[in-house]
């Protein structure tokens, strides 16, 4: 129980339904949606389409999707993969060839198809019950009539205009400069392109004078996409992966996203005595760090589109852990294993729903850097992702950038089943973050007994490319403990990440939390 004389936030209760996100507005529609006989697929997909307008900078139709979920009265998880692919004409010779050694992270190289949309109106189609029309309405009127940016969305975008380019600029920018906490922000063209979604399903964005749109945009900015590219794109029913950690399982989306990042690092860790140490202390911290550093640099190597190639059974091999788990030194840090191979960013959303008959859904949903190429199309003003920047041009690796490929993705949902049954649809935003985030996420449940909303709030450190980021949470005797071990300390000017969490009790009540990183609610009734 927290301190209730410190400020902080509570947990959330209730036994109908129950949302976790990062917006209010969002949360809100997600539960109009159960209250209207919807369930938590309807309501997830809804609050993650208006998230596309409250949070421009982190996700859109532009960008991909993850879902891991779990329908009423099953303890089965299912996994959808909506990551689109790079167009067929492009691939890593061509890039070698202009002399670049990784995919310019503002150039329409970096564009892959959208996903999400094929995602959504295939989980509508299958698993949903109120049909396209009433979901995306609530994202339709909050295009026309206005959101208020939020606080946290307002310094977000300041700190990524300088992306915007082209179309994009005059569409999210309010003359050239951004959005204050409490303006409105208006995108007429978007809701358009989500009434024709809602009368035609996928293809009204994936063909067409929408599809056509994108593609001339992208065009006129050197892009190689074609009409064909988009109107063949479509998601994937995949198999999700699982490792244990104590007592618990956690449950994450195949490759090509990255969770098996965090098994691996929840096996090393496994290693160690966790639970012995301060949950806030330098030792912790450290050999976290370590963990975070050997299992990136295996993502490095490994991952990518399991179509092409791809190493789960690498990256969940007990072997694996434990070989790295014996390279770390409780008491000096090692050097970054090696740096990223894809672009590192921080902006994603996430949303979790649970409804009254037991669905649970866990969905993250990105267009990759803020903004994410900063490419807009010009009639529509559809910003489109960059997530071809997590390709590599390093020739023959996994991960090389190829013609309809998809590339190594850093979004990742995740849930954690107890006994057998799912009980805790979870995600963390935050980049290259995410699959420290769901191991911290998980440590602190397990080995620290924190309850979901107290696990969210606690303070974050991540070692990240030779930097050791130390949120202000931390003591400084913390950061100076870790800087003697030989980490290169600092404390970000931005907030690690996100997290949004909902626990399913054996009673039945549904516990939701939200972080205050962000502006979001756990919402609930």
């Amino acid at each position: 129980m927290r301190d209730f004389h410190l400020p902080g936030r509570s947990a959330v209760f209730a036994t109908n339904g129950m949302c976790a996100t990062s917006h209010p507005l969002a949360a809100q529609t997600a539960i109009d949606i159960l209250q209207r006989g919807g369930n938590a697929m309807d309501a997830a997909v809804a609050g993650a389409v208006l998230l596309g307008i409250c949070e421009p900078q982190m996700t859109g139709i532009g960008g991909d999707c993850f879902v891991l979920f779990s329908p009423a009265g099953s303890d089965e998880i299912h996994a959808i993969n909506g990551s689109g692919r790079a167009p067929d004409a492009l691939n890593a010779a061509l890039l070698r060839a202009k002399g670049e050694t990784t995919v310019p992270i503002h150039s329409a190289d970096a564009v892959t198809i959208p996903g999400a949309i094929d995602a959504f109106c295939t989980l509508s189609e299958n698993h949903g019950k109120l049909g396209l029309d009433a979901l995306l309405a609530p994202s339709i009127h909050y295009a026309e009539a206005g959101v208020p940016v939020a606080p946290r969305v307002a310094f977000d975008w300041a700190n990524d205009a300088d992306t915007l380019q082209g179309a994009a600029r005059a569409i999210y920018l309010n003359n050239g400069t951004a959005p204050k906490a409490g303006e409105l922000f208006r995108c007429a063209g978007q809701a358009e392109v989500l009434k024709r979604i809602a009368a035609q399903g996928r293809d009204g964005f994936y063909t067409g004078e929408v599809a056509e749109d994108m593609v001339t945009s992208l065009n006129s900015f050197g892009g190689v996409h074609t009409l064909h590219d988009f109107a063949k794109a479509a998601c994937d029913e995949t198999t999700p992966v699982s490792g244990p950690y104590k007592d618990i399982e956690v449950v994450e989306h195949p490759p090509n996203g990255q969770g098996t990042t965090a098994l691996l690092m929840l096996n090393i860790l496994n290693h160690f005595d966790i639970k012995s140490m301060e949950p806030l202390g330098a030792q912790r911290a450290h050999i976290e760090a370590e963990a975070a550093k050997l299992a990136y640099d295996a993502r490095n190597r490994f991952i990518a589109d399991a179509d092409f190639a791809g190493r789960a059974d690498v990256m969940t091999s007990p072997e694996t852990a434990a070989k790295l788990a014996a390279l770390i030194d409780p008491k000096t840090a090692m050097k970054a294993a090696a740096p990223l191979t894809e672009a590192v960013h921080k902006d994603t959303i996430y949303i979790t729903v649970v409804d009254r008959d037991g669905m649970s859904v866990s969905l993250i949903y990105s267009i990759f850097h803020g903004f994410g190429s900063g490419i807009a199309s010009d009639k529509f003003g559809i910003l489109m992702q960059n997530r071809g920047a997590g390709f590599t041009l390093e020739e023959g690796h996994p991960n090389e950038l190829k013609g309809g490929k998809r590339p190594m993705h850093t979004i990742i949902p995740g849930m954690i089943r107890e006994n057998g049954k799912p009980t805790v649809p979870f995600g963390v935003m935050g980049g290259a973050y995410q699959p420290n985030g769901h191991a911290r996420l998980a440590s602190n449940i397990v080995d620290f007994g924190m309850d979901l909303q107290s696990a969210i709030d606690a303070p974050r450190a991540f070692s990240d490319a030779g930097d050791m980021k130390v949120e202000r949470g931390y003591s400084d005797a913390v950061r100076q403990e870790l800087s003697d071990m030989g980490h290169a300390v600092s404390v970000p000017d931005t907030a690690i990440g996100g997290a949004q969490a909902i626990r399913i009790r054996a009673d039945g009540v549904l516990e939701g939390a939200s972080d205050p990183r962000k502006d979001g609610i756990a919402l609930g009734y």
